[in-house]
């Protein structure tokens, strides 16, 4: 795997840290976060391991700067303009963009040193929840509540053997050959009535979901508003 991101990137630019971080994002996006060691890294780049240490102390100083990076990717919302457009317009850059960096997903709230755009990028969907009305404490629950939904089902998305309309029949047939005891109906009708259904897609899932919460923030924020 190693090589295969940016073989001519030394012949390019001179080593530094925005070249270590974009060595080590490739390298990520490519073989998952287990394949990034600094070793792997250096051979990316073209250079011995010591190399790399005069831009970053340690692994973990890379994985905060590329964990700042897909942060830095997400669309922000704005506290100007329609907060439940502005989320939405967020939350869906936010699973496009974990979609492209899915070994990112279980470390986006694992870090204890953010970067600028991760603190940033806080900052600005707490000022959109804040400019919908919430007080603070429940734009600390919308917090919580919204961005479990759109890591969860980024991770679900990542995790799931079905990738689109057309992986469904050979995946979805293959699971119901253990229905035939007859010991599942409930899941048999699901998937006889849902799943194998022509055109049917996991992803689609999103926008509803990520509707019911945006709409139960929004009906709390006229509560508090009429009150």
């Amino acid at each position: 795997m190693v090589g295969r991101v940016s073989e001519s990137i030394a012949e390019r630019a001179p080593l530094s840290r925005d070249r270590v971080l974009d060595g080590a994002m490739g390298i990520a996006d490519a073989g998952g976060i287990g394949s990034l060691t600094i070793r792997s890294l250096a051979q990316e780049l073209g250079v011995k391991p010591m190399s790399v240490y005069h831009y970053v102390a340690n692994k973990d100083e890379i994985i905060d700067g590329i964990v700042d990076r897909v942060y830095g990717e997400m669309e922000l919302p704005s506290a100007e303009g329609d907060w439940r457009a502005e989320m939405h317009r967020r939350c869906t850059s936010a699973r496009e963009v974990l979609g492209r960096h899915p070994w990112a997903i279980p470390l986006l709230q694992s870090r204890t040193a953010p970067g600028p755009a991760t603190l940033h990028h806080h900052d600005a969907v707490i000022a959109c929840l804040r400019g919908a009305g919430l007080s603070v404490e429940m734009t600390a629950h919308a917090l919580a509540l919204i961005d479990s939904y759109v890591f969860g089902f980024a991770l679900s998305e990542a995790a799931l053997p079905i990738h689109g309309p057309e992986s469904v029949p050979e995946i979805a047939e293959a699971i119901m050959q253990r229905f035939a005891t007859g010991a599942y109906p409930h899941l048999l009708e699901f998937s006889t009535e849902h799943v194998m259904k022509p055109g049917y897609d996991f992803g689609e899932e999103f926008e509803f979901g990520l509707g019911v919460v945006l709409d139960a923030f929004a009906e709390r924020a006229m509560v508090r508003q009429v009150r």
